[in-house]
């Protein structure tokens, strides 16, 4: 997809290429300067200290002969090659000897360390610049004294230290700041070259980092629209890269998942409620409505209304579990947890369980040798426990044999299971006992045990606050219900 220069810079690669190449940059020229102002200072000192070398040199040569033998070892340095001036003036500033042709007016005015750098010419450079600039027919006569000031200013710079010899004629010893300004120069073409690649390497980094996020955002940004347009099977395009936008759209996928599975899971109470509830408001409805027609007794009309009393009674409880299930799956129940002995949960519910069991005619076992402590809520874990064994006891009174319900709780590596075992037919094909933990589903075709469909339902909800699972696995003969919890850690 193509974008404007206005665009783009909207884009967050974009800013943040363009911030850290102005960071780079403004280090770099910082970094750069400095190293220039530092190196600048560092050889102006050795310079002065090799001027003050030569200084000393020629004021031993001064002692041993006077002036002439200054002026020789003046002129022998002189024909030297090299960055040294050297120069002796009269007292009015006439250049005698050295190999400085011209210098600034004023640098010999001074004695001592010259202020500033100054522009000067060495012999012989001022005819050959003459030469070159004037034309042919003009006079190649003028005056010496004038010529060697004018080119003087268009020469070279350095720095001197300026001495007056006691017959008041000068000395001048100095040193060409050729070297420094090179220095600057390499400088300055070295941070151009940088910021120029630092440039070039912030539109590579652009176009083959940046494009390749934007494109990603643009695919997220497509897939968004068609969940917000009502699609909530689509999902977040996934690379693998692992990186950033892969962890994220792992994250939104995962959200997306769970509010498909809340979406689908009110669709379904919506379905259940309207199918599995219609039945006893009817009821309720035509007992009323028997009862209202004709003339009854009144102890037919208090049956009535005992009847009524039970069966909405038994329509809260299924109203309560369906509220108990959604908050539990949510997550956001109210519910406070702490540290719950699995094994005194079961003596419990099997100590409830007892005389139902044995007017059922079915035998109840516990197998609980040792206490075993989880992170959870006790009204909730006797709760699902108490409708796993209420099913286990109904549905096992058909068995062949002598009808058996046990309850076991065992320690299996980081986790609590607690098992609920009966012998009864069960459940014998896999997906029905995927389906059996739905709301209101009763795998029971005849309806003769009363129920709502909602015990499994509740104890998998129970189970999925709990952070634990639960299973449903043939039992040979019969069905193993396993609630396995966590094991508690102490902290």
């Amino acid at each position: 997809m193509a974008l404007s220069v206005p665009a783009i810079m909207k884009t967050t690669a974009a800013r943040l290429s363009a911030l850290y190449l102005l960071l780079f940059a403004l280090c770099a020229v910082a970094l750069v300067f400095y190293m220039t102002s530092l190196s600048a200072r560092m050889l102006t000192a050795q310079t002065q200290e090799t001027i003050n070398d030569e200084v000393l040199g020629l004021a031993r040569a001064y002692q041993r002969g006077g002036l002439p033998v200054l002026v020789r070892v003046v002129e022998a340095r002189s024909r030297q090659p090299g960055a040294n001036l050297y120069l002796i003036a009269d007292a009015n500033g006439q250049i005698l000897t050295g190999n400085v042709q011209s210098l600034e007016p004023g640098v010999l005015e001074t004695e001592g360390w010259t202020n500033s750098p100054f522009s000067y010419q060495r012999f012989g450079e001022g005819e050959l610049e003459r030469q070159r600039n004037l034309p042919a027919d003009q006079s190649t006569t003028q005056s010496d004294q004038n010529e060697p000031q004018a080119q003087g200013e268009k020469g070279h710079n350095a720095i001197a230290l300026v001495l007056r010899l006691p017959n008041q004629m000068i000395m001048l010893v100095g040193r060409d700041l050729g070297e420094p300004e090179r220095f600057r120069a390499v400088i300055r073409r070295a941070l151009m070259l940088a910021l120029g690649m630092m440039g070039l390497g912030g539109l590579l980094i652009w176009f083959f980092v940046g494009r390749a996020a934007l494109k990603r955002i643009d695919s997220v940004s497509e897939a968004s629209r068609r969940i917000m347009g009502g699609d909530l099977s689509g999902r977040l395009p996934v690379t693998g890269a692992g990186d950033e936008f892969d962890r994220l759209s792992e994250n939104l996928n995962a959200m997306l998942a769970r509010i498909a599975t809340l979406n689908e899971g009110l669709k379904q109470v919506s379905d259940n409620i309207a199918h599995d509830l219609k039945t006893p408001l009817t009821r309720l409805r035509n007992r009323a409505e028997a009862t209202l027609s004709g003339k009854h007794k009144p102890t037919d009309y208090r049956q009535a209304l005992e009847g009524t009393i039970a069966e909405s009674d038994q329509l809260i409880k299924t109203f309560n579990a369906i509220l108990m299930i959604s908050r539990l799956e949510a997550g956001y129940s109210s519910e406070n947890t702490n540290r719950v002995d699995l094994a005194e949960a079961v003596r419990d519910v099997v100590e409830l369980y007892e005389p139902v069991a044995e007017e059922a005619g079915v035998s109840l076992e516990t197998d609980v040798r040792e206490a075993a402590f989880v992170n959870g809520n006790r009204e909730l874990i006797g709760q699902a426990l108490s409708n796993i064994v209420d099913n286990a006891i109904k549905y096992s009174t058909d068995a062949s044999a002598q009808p058996a319900v046990r309850v076991a709780v065992e320690r299996v590596g980081t986790d609590v299971r607690l098992s609920v075992v009966d012998n009864g037919h069960g459940i014998p094909d896999d997906g029905d006992r995927a389906r059996a933990t739905e709301r209101f589903v009763r795998l029971e075709k005849s309806r003769s045990q009363p129920g709502s469909g909602l015990g499994l339902s509740l104890a998998k909800a129970v189970m999925t606050f709990h952070n634990g699972r639960l299973d449903l696995l043939p039992g040979n003969p019969g069905l193993s219900v396993v609630m396995s919890f966590p094991l508690w850690e102490d902290h």
